[in-house]
């Protein structure tokens, strides 16, 4: 290209001239490219050239092997942690919500915290599922199955507290639209009721979309196993699949409707459960930016939860690095570090919208946070959902699994610090200095807290070693041997 430009004798240049060279030199070269060079060459998203017979057998195999010790040993750990939870809500039951430190003027607190925290949690896995499905990015094909059965366990963990925190929660069936001797009807005006149907509607579609995705995995388990009893029970759940044409026609027909239905559930059910707290008339909480601030934030959050449980089920099963790859986590990386710029452009915005809009009491809710008595609060949370994600800027941080590991614990803190500081420290300083208070957790909000950590993790260790925790159909249909034109001659 540069020859050709030296072409034009100096006393003759001219601007026209100059691009008509370069332009001549460029097609020269452009002809010399071959179609090979021409291809935009993308890494592998299955490594080691495994072959769909090995997907099948080594997904297969962690499900029919003999369950191992490190199994025992997890369930060791989480089951005590889960009985406590259980126990801390019979303790609650029978005594009542006082066992809590919810007070006059925190009357919500760790338990709606926690419920918002959980919830959001489980946004990460309808979003590999539906709408990367719906997009086509086929790199969620090795991570989805593990994502959606997160999020279910996430959602289960969330709905105790709501179901909880109404006192008697015998009485919780109120909340339903159904005809009662009371003459009681629900208040449809009301965001707490709101939060019901898209709480329920998520998690039913969510149950759906991830059964659907299972049949034909559960099919390729009925047909490996040798116990007559297992081979029944996988032959039951997976309703009769035999990977006919016509089964796959109706399957793919299902799951797409069923990721069209998801896709605005993962915007519409954290802006229902943001509208709790924007619809209130409460310093702080008024604002039209809550909506899309939650929404980013869970989607920020779930995935920092995706790579906290499957980083180290990879460490495990070493040969899932060839499903799971650093490229996987390049992307999920990537992600957490949008959506947290995203949050970090939200915590910036309320601060500006407090101080532009005027209002004295906005403004006395973000100095409390930020410098009264929660300040500590208000700063972790900061530096976790801010300040920690950025180091992924950087490619090292971004493909060192132990390094990744790290930081996503920062955003997993951060979430749960940002749904404190906007519960608690909104709440204990009201419009009138006489309503003020402090909330402090007792032991029974702690263990129950810890507690749902317990049964969210006994959830995913029986999901990984009863069902197959990597789509292995999916995960075929991107290997180069599934293009029907593979291993043709190019000419």
């Amino acid at each position: 290209m540069a020859s050709a430009a030296m072409e034009i004798p100096h006393s003759t240049f001219h601007i026209p001239h100059f691009f008509q060279a370069m332009s001549e030199a460029t097609a020269t070269i452009e002809e010399k490219v071959t179609d090979e060079e021409k291809a935009v060459v993308r890494p592998p998203l299955v490594l080691n050239k495994r072959t769909m017979g090995w997907i099948s057998s080594y997904i297969s195999s962690i499900v029919e092997d003999k369950t191992p010790r490190w199994w025992w040993v997890s369930m060791g750990v989480t089951v005590p942690m889960t009985l406590m939870c259980l126990s801390m809500l019979a303790y609650l039951i029978s005594t009542g919500v006082g066992v809590w430190g919810n007070n006059h003027p925190v009357g919500w607190a760790w338990d709606i915290t926690n419920f918002v925290f959980w919830i959001g949690i489980g946004h990460a896995g309808t979003l590999i599922s539906a709408i990367l499905f719906l997009t086509r990015q086929k790199w969620r094909t090795s991570i989805n199955r593990a994502a959606e059965a997160m999020t279910l366990f996430a959602v289960v963990c969330a709905g105790i507290y709501p179901a909880l925190h109404v006192g008697r929660v015998w009485m919780a069936w109120f909340l339903a639209p159904v005809p009662n001797a009371n003459g009681i009807w629900q208040n449809f005006r009301s965001p707490l009721l709101w939060d019901v149907f898209a709480v329920s509607t998520y998690f039913t579609v969510s149950v759906l979309f991830w059964y659907t995705g299972l049949i034909p995995d559960l099919a390729t388990i009925r047909d490996r196993c040798t116990s007559k009893i297992k081979k029944f029970v996988y032959g039951v759940m997976a309703l009769g699949w035999r990977g006919g044409n016509r089964q796959w026609r109706h399957y793919e027909k299902a799951y797409l409707i069923l990721a069209g239905l998801s896709t605005p559930l993962v915007l519409s059910v954290h802006s229902v459960v943001s509208f709790d707290f924007a619809t209130s008339v409460i310093p702080g909480w008024h604002t039209t930016i809550f909506p899309p601030y939650f929404v980013a934030g869970a989607i920020f959050g779930g995935f920092a939860m995706v790579l906290t449980i499957m980083i180290p089920a990879c460490a495990i099963y070493k040969p899932l690095h060839d499903l799971v790859t650093i490229n996987h986590v390049d992307k999920m990386c990537k992600i957490i570090l949008l959506t947290g710029s995203i949050v970090g452009y939200a915590y910036l915005m309320e601060l500006f919208i407090a101080w532009y809009g005027g209002n004295p009491y906005e403004r006395a809710a973000f100095w409390y946070r930020a410098f009264g008595s929660y300040w500590w609060a208000y700063w972790a949370m900061m530096f976790c959902n801010v300040v920690a994600p950025q180091l992924f800027w950087f490619k090292f941080f971004r493909t060192h699994l132990v390094w990744v590991w790290i930081i996503v614990q920062f955003p997993n803190m951060g979430m749960w610090f940002e749904r404190f500081v906007i519960i608690a420290t909104t709440l204990s300083r009201d419009f009138a200095p006489s309503a003020w208070g402090m909330f402090h957790p007792t032991w029974v909000d702690i263990c129950t807290f810890v507690g749902t950590f317990g049964l969210f993790t006994t959830l995913f260790l029986i999901f990984i070693r009863f069902l197959p925790m990597i789509c292995m159909f999916e995960v075929k249909a991107v290997l180069p041997e599934a293009d029907p034109h593979h291993g043709e001659a190019h000419h």
